[in-house]
């Protein structure tokens, strides 16, 4: 078991934090963005940046090529309506993506966005870790937290549209 904070401040102790929250044993906060057979969206609950996604797969793999062609195919689908509703809905033109194969949970996207107030930090992959850390400890705040949640909520109303 591993002990994670989440940015609302909440301590939860889990053997994989994708699957507890997938699950739905993990309540986040603004729930779910979308959902599908094979993935599950989520504001990230590390870092309270209006629009950070994590793209999480509901099966416990790892890599990439472990996905089976149909959550090949979902996994881009998904990961281009999220991407489109960013842009839409938030006016977030520019996205790091990340993934990475030695996490301690499971196959997830980050899908980062780049603010310019992140200028500040740089404007390279390196700049992301100081600007995560940076919306960690300074911008957990009532004022910011209300506007990821608002951000959670027009993005899931535009990605849940029949």
């Amino acid at each position: 078991m591993r002990k994670i904070t989440l940015s609302n401040g909440k301590t939860v102790e889990v053997e994989c934090l994708s699957c507890a929250i997938t699950g739905g044993l993990i309540e986040i906060d603004g729930g779910v963005l979308v959902e599908t057979e094979y993935f599950h969206a989520h504001q990230d609950v590390a870092y309270p940046i209006e629009g950070l996604v994590i793209l999480a797969s509901k099966r416990h793999i790892k890599c990439l090529d472990e996905l089976n062609e149909e959550e090949k195919i979902d996994y881009i689908n998904l990961l281009s309506k999220i991407r489109k509703a960013q842009r839409e809905v938030l006016g977030i033109e520019h996205v790091y993506y990340f993934y990475n194969e030695d996490t301690t949970h499971h196959f997830h996207t980050w899908m980062v966005p780049r603010y310019e107030w992140m200028n500040a930090f740089g404007r390279s992959v390196e700049a992301v870790r100081p600007v995560l850390l940076h919306a960690r400890n300074e911008l957990n705040n009532d004022e910011n937290v209300k506007k990821v949640i608002e951000g959670i909520d027009a993005l899931k109303k535009e990605l849940n549209v029949c």
